[in-house]
């Protein structure tokens, strides 16, 4: 399983990771940052996630992380 981390105050809200998510697992959040942007969130069940990077390697701020996490955490 996989952890998606997103660093809220460094998201411009560009939509590149929404566009690429082949899970579409990730959603503009409805409440804004420090940046008065609405940044992206994780939405979904975490299991569906692949830890495949597109959201990661397509953020221009490198404000995605992923994580793997042990099954049993």
């Amino acid at each position: 399983m996989f952890a998606v981390r997103i660093k809220r105050d460094r998201c411009k809200s560009c939509g590149l990771c929404i566009e690429f998510c082949p899970r579409h697992l990730l959603v503009l959040d409805p409440e804004l940052n420090s940046r008065g942007v609405k940044p992206v969130k994780f939405e979904g069940p975490q299991d569906q996630c692949t830890g495949c990077g597109n959201c990661a390697a397509m953020c221009p701020d490198a404000a995605i992380e992923i994580d793997e996490v042990p099954d049993d955490q």
